[in-house]
Formats: structure tokens, C-alpha cells, sequence
């Protein structure tokens, strides 16, 4: 795959996101052109890492950079949000859910003795 998008006069526009400490998560550091990976990594080095303020680079191509803007709850999965899950909705269900399972079982086990 070669790199073409966003060329500038050959050169081709990378994004850096680098880690200050192991175990952080990475954060945008800033953007270069370059004309290849080669030299953008080598570009990366030397002004995000060289004096140890990052123990962690991601070099990307800004082409290579998707964008995701629709997020479908296909899955319904509310448990995951602080703010979209509601125990107690959640509980009064299962009872209501229990309670006509229970009725069901009830009825079904009358009809088998009679």
C-alpha cells in the first residue's frame, strides 16, 4: 500500500500521538510533513522522544486516520454508561418477569394435576 492522500509537495502529512508514562493512555503530540514513513519515524524520535518525555510513539499517516461519527446502540449496551443504566427499571422488569413465570408455572402444573 503506498502512502498517497494528503500530499504536500511530496511530502505527506503524519500525526504523532505519544504516552508520557507506561500505562497512560496516548495523546495527540502534533503533526509534520515528511516525505516517507522512514523519515517521519526518524522525525518522531527526535522531537517527541529524544529527551525522554515519552516513553511511547504512534506514528500514523493522516490519510490512515478514520473518523466514526454515527454510533448505533445495537447492542443495548447502557450497562457500559455511568449515566444509561438504571438498576432499579432493570429490577422492577425481573420482577414483573418472575412473578409472570411464576403465574405460568402455577397455571401449567394445576393443568397437569387435574
Amino acid at each position: 500500500m503506498g502512502l498517497t492522500g494528503n500530499a504536500v509537495g511530496g511530502r505527506l502529512i503524519f500525526e504523532v500521538f505519544r504516552q508520557e508514562r507506561k500505562g497512560q493512555a496516548f495523546m495527540h503530540g502534533g503533526s509534520f510533513h515528511a516525505p516517507n514513513r522512514e523519515f517521519a519515524d526518524a522525525y518522531a524520535r527526535e522531537f517527541y522522544a529524544r529527551r525522554g518525555e515519552s516513553v511511547a510513539l504512534w506514528v500514523v499517516p493522516r490519510e490512515a486516520i478514520v473518523e466514526i461519527d454515527e454510533f448505533p446502540d445495537e447492542f443495548d449496551l447502557k450497562y457500559r454508561r455511568v449515566d444509561g443504566y438504571s438498576i432499579k427499571a432493570r429490577l422492577k422488569e425481573a420482577r414483573e418477569l418472575a412473578a409472570e413465570n411464576a403465574t405460568r408455572s402455577r397455571d401449567a402444573f394445576s393443568a397437569k394435576e387435574a
